[in-house]
């Protein structure tokens, strides 16, 4: 992504994201879409809208708040990121190493994900194999050894699609699960069928005997990604605590601390949101099964605007404002089921990668060693089965 494409002529930053959380909530992808995540952007730009490019981070913008790196040698495994070229906006392999290499010790990756790279024909159901085709070769230019020593896409997180009578690549990294986005708030592509998985667990995995048929043979893990948005609506969480609990031998993992609104009709109801959402982390925690991931709290539609700033916010301003978020989940989950996530580049529009890894180093300061070695890294490694 060059300059050029993020920055058209001398319009401010704060004019250029204008109404842009706007088009992506009214972008929210229904089951059966190609796009299968909330992170992707539209097809095409709606008009009066941000360049493409400028949701998903500006290298020009980040270049205004230069941080000295915490912790260096401190091991992380980033266990959410994606890759994708659409619109105008690209996020492939030299993306990915220009932000792994950008100080902090990234060993290795999980990516999840995201609609990318489809197969234009052939069965609907076979379609999104395309993606992980697609990430199957990123994963072995990095397992080549010629991109440096971190082993990107370590880890690969399909979309849950192809029948599980029809064979699957063999997939580079770790074949660590399936993801479903599950329920989503009614102003942004409402619940329909999607609300009713969350009362037939099965649903999670794929196969008739869904969790189970994960847990055994689709991937060592036997982990599903679990979607949730918004977790303060309650039947999201209900949900959710049901099928951690019908599948106790499944990891079902939390993504981006289950999704807090802060936009359309949320945007003025933020302190009554967190208090839901805390009641439903709460709640969650309880399911011994079930993981969290500690990020996405950077992106558009939720509860923050540093995006909208003509200067980026530092790591020490960004751990404040994430902090009641991401203690909270600690303190529900506890390190051994937590993990802190870049989720980029969707996140990129609030910070730089190597900004938003300090600003977590920063949160976990008071942690133990042990604690924080289960947090950036532990936790990734066992829950993906990642040697």
């Amino acid at each position: 992504m060059t300059e050029r494409t993020v920055l058209r002529g001398s319009l401010s930053r704060r004019t250029m994201l204008a109404g842009t959380a706007g088009a992506l909530g009214g972008a929210m992808l229904r089951p059966g879409q190609a796009q299968a995540q909330s992170n992707a952007g539209p097809a095409a730009a709606a008009p009066g809208s941000s360049p493409p490019g400028s949701r998903y981070g500006d290298p020009a913008w980040w270049a205004q708040r230069k941080e000295e790196i915490l912790e260096p040698a401190l091991e992380i495994v980033d266990p959410h990121h994606h890759l994708w070229e659409r619109n105008e906006h690209r996020y492939l392999i030299d993306e990915l190493l220009a932000d792994t290499k950008s100080g902090h010790n990234v060993t290795r990756s999980v990516f999840v994900e995201c609609g990318s790279m489809y197969r234009a024909d052939g069965p609907a159901e076979m379609k999104p194999v395309g993606e992980i085709e697609f990430v199957n070769g990123t994963a072995a230019m990095s397992a080549s050894g010629r991109y440096g020593t971190s082993r990107l896409c370590a880890g690969i997180v399909g979309h849950r699609s192809a029948p599980r009578r029809r064979r699957r690549p063999r997939a580079r990294g770790t074949d660590c699960g399936r993801r479903r986005a599950l329920s989503r708030h009614p102003p942004f592509g409402g619940l329909g069928p999607q609300r009713e998985l969350l009362a037939r667990p099965h649903q999670l995995a794929e196969g008739p005997d869904g969790g189970r048929h994960l847990a055994r043979r689709v991937c060592p893990a036997g982990a599903a990604e679990a979607d949730l948005r918004s977790l303060a609506l309650p039947p999201a969480t209900a949900g959710a605590g049901r099928s951690g609990a019908r599948l106790p031998q499944t990891t079902i993992i939390l993504n981006h601390v289950g999704g807090p609104l802060g936009i359309g009709p949320y945007a003025d109801k933020k302190p009554e949101t967190f208090a839901q959402w805390k009641t439903g982390i709460a709640e969650l925690g309880k399911c011994q099964n079930v993981v969290v991931k500690l990020g996405g709290l950077g992106m558009l539609f939720g509860m923050f605007d540093f995006h909208k700033r003509e200067t980026p916010p530092g790591s020490e301003e960004l751990a404040q404002a994430y902090k009641p978020y991401l203690e909270t989940c600690v303190a529900a989950f506890g390190p051994d089921r937590g993990m802190f996530e870049s989720n980029f580049p969707p996140d990129g529009v609030t910070s730089s990668y190597a900004v938003l890894w300090n600003a977590f180093k920063r949160l976990a300061a008071g942690y133990s060693a042990d604690e924080k070695t289960k947090l950036f890294s532990g936790t990734a490694k066992r829950v993906y089965s990642l040697a």
